[in-house]
């Protein structure tokens, strides 16, 4: 299959699946009876009962958002409590210890905020236990943090004169229920039926072949983390190879069914975004920005990883299927660039190839789509923050016809846009002080094993992943140190919090206030103009990151063509 027809099947099948999926979304954040409410309604109800919630009572903006942080700081707490006394604990046949406590902070925080960084090999260092209670509870309780936030903004929109924005308790219950538990189950049933594990074996010891050396073969409860993981945009992987380990992602079937499970969540929370304004061409823009910033990008990397390395055709080196380095051979280029992109333009940061070795340009995409982190996004983080991206083109709108800008019909304050403005500088000013710091100082440097460009991208694109809660890693930076474990974890968490509570902020202060009627100065915003206007200020925010890509992947790139003699 060529790469153009296996990318079209892909996106083609999540076209398919995320208009039933939004449409059934939005009638479960709306609290309306689907199919699963008699099932699980009484599990629902009891929930409710047990933690003494009542469903009925909606919360202020103020409220909800502190709600969100109290439930995040207790999520830490829990987590890192179960990494550090790991040794003590049950469903631990391989004797793990307890991790230390820099690394325990450092993936605590990685999970509680949806970013699943791993400064560690998931098989050689967490138990079953860990794995279980701490690592995939979090993937749930993390992802439908971010769906709820993305919820109570869009009922900022919606609503009319109302002081509450919802129950974040409730989001969260209903999140979990009928949305993400229901599809994790029959997706990790789907996964064990072709060869992903799911046991509580000890590890299986062998000797090899070659030089009679014994080794161990990992085993665990690996599909009900993998289901949730891609589900959820979480990405941490059970095994450190994560989708390129034969246990996480045995099949092509497989493969492209956990392609499709990347993407599929956040494109139907735009489509149920739509639902739920009462418009649904306003999600279809949404939808189409994406797909017009991700298709070059994407094609700009299939194109540099199909062609050779030019150095190496001088070594006698078979480069005729282009840059194999780094990539499984059962799933080729053209599934591994697909993955790289959708993985890093989502927040879901699993990998079935490794992203070091890439070549300079074609990793530069994923380094790109992480600094976007609104092309698709994480679920519902990818959706306030591309709603984020509407608000200010819709304030540029406004100042060149001088009217005061107005989105489904809203009117824009000052406080509206200085708060969308603080969710677009944050993730930049956290990635790229992060990254000075780092290649500043001994410790930071220390931690590369790439010389010159190629290592400060290696940092670079750590500091990224990490203030854009994507997870992914680059590959080749030592970061398991204090100085990596406490710097990446500052980032995590206020490039996830720092975000969240503006945007319930404007969800607030939106709720509040009446709706207009449009008149002729107010601005379409479900035409393609408008739409080709939203991608222009999308890209526009890459001129905060072209220095750093300048430094980085862009050097190494001509660094490669002048010593192949192309300069």
């Amino acid at each position: 299959m060529s790469s153009a027809i296996y990318i079209f099947v892909c996106f083609a099948i999540v076209i398919a699946l995320m208009i039933p999926l939004g449409s059934y979304m939005a009638r479960v954040y709306s609290g309306q009876r689907i199919w699963l409410s008699k099932p699980l309604g009484w599990l629902e109800d009891l929930i409710y009962r047990i933690c003494g919630i009542d469903p009925n009572q909606e919360m202020h903006w103020l409220t909800y958002a502190c709600a969100l942080l109290v439930t995040g700081f207790l999520g830490f707490l829990l987590i890192f409590i179960i990494f550090i006394m790991q040794g003590m604990l049950p469903l631990n046949p391989q004797g793990f210890a307890g991790l230390s406590p820099d690394l325990a902070f450092n993936a605590a925080i990685s999970f509680v905020t949806n970013t699943n960084w791993q400064s560690y090999s998931g098989e050689v260092a967490l138990s079953y236990f860990s794995q279980m209670v701490g690592v995939t509870v979090q993937n749930f309780l993390s992802a439908a943090t971010g769906m709820a936030a993305a919820v109570v903004f869009v009922r900022g929109l919606t609503r009319k004169h109302s002081k509450t924005v919802g129950n974040l308790y409730v989001d969260i219950v209903r999140g979990i229920l009928y949305i993400l538990l229901p599809m994790a189950f029959v997706f990790s049933v789907f996964l064990s039926s072709q060869g992903v594990i799911q046991n509580f074996n000890t590890y299986v010891s062998y000797s090899s072949a070659f030089h009679g050396e014994a080794g161990q073969i990992a085993q665990g409860p690996v599909a009900s983390q993998v289901a949730i993981k891609m589900l959820g945009s979480n990405g941490g992987g059970f095994f450190n190879a994560n989708g390129a380990h034969p246990y996480e992602n045995p099949t092509p079937l497989t493969n492209i069914l956990q392609l499709i499970s990347i993407v599929l969540i956040p494109a139907s929370f735009m489509y149920m975004f739509g639902v739920m304004a009462g418009d649904r061409s306003q999600g279809w823009v949404l939808f189409v920005a994406t797909m017009i910033v991700i298709a070059p990008l994407l094609s700009v990397a299939e194109m540099k990883e199909h062609h050779p390395n030019p150095k190496l055709p001088a070594h006698h080196v078979d480069m005729s299927d282009g840059n194999m380095e780094g990539k499984e051979v059962r799933f080729g280029i053209a599934s591994s660039v697909l993955w790289a992109s959708l993985t890093t333009a989502t927040s879901n940061g699993s990998v079935n190839s490794m992203h070091d070795s890439y070549m300079p340009l074609g990793g530069l995409i994923p380094l790109m789509m992480i600094q976007f982190e609104v092309l698709f996004g994480g679920v519902g983080s990818g959706l306030y923050g591309m709603l984020m991206f509407v608000l200010i083109t819709v304030f540029m709108a406004g100042l060149m016809v001088g009217r005061t800008p107005e989105y489904l019909g809203k009117k824009l304050g000052p406080f509206e846009v200085k708060m969308a403005s603080l969710v677009m500088v944050i993730p930049g000013a956290l990635m790229l002080a992060g990254t000075a710091i780092a290649v500043a100082t001994e410790a930071g440097r220390g931690a590369i094993a790439n010389p010159a460009p190629h290592g400060f991208t290696e940092i670079l694109y750590a500091y990224a992943s990490a203030s854009n809660n994507n997870g992914s890693a680059f590959a080749g930076l030592n970061s398991n140190s204090s100085f990596y474990n406490i710097t990446l974890g500052i980032c995590m968490v206020l490039g996830r919090y720092w975000l969240m509570i503006p945007v319930i902020a404007i969800a607030g202060a939106m709720a509040a206030r009446n709706t207009v009627a449009p008149g002729l100065g107010t601005l379409p915003t479900h035409t393609l103009f408008f739409t080709l206007m939203l991608c222009f200020i999308i890209l526009l925010n890459l001129l905060t990151y072209l220095p750093s890509l300048a430094l980085g992947p862009i050097a190494d790139h001509l660094i490669m063509i002048k010593a192949a003699g192309g300069l």
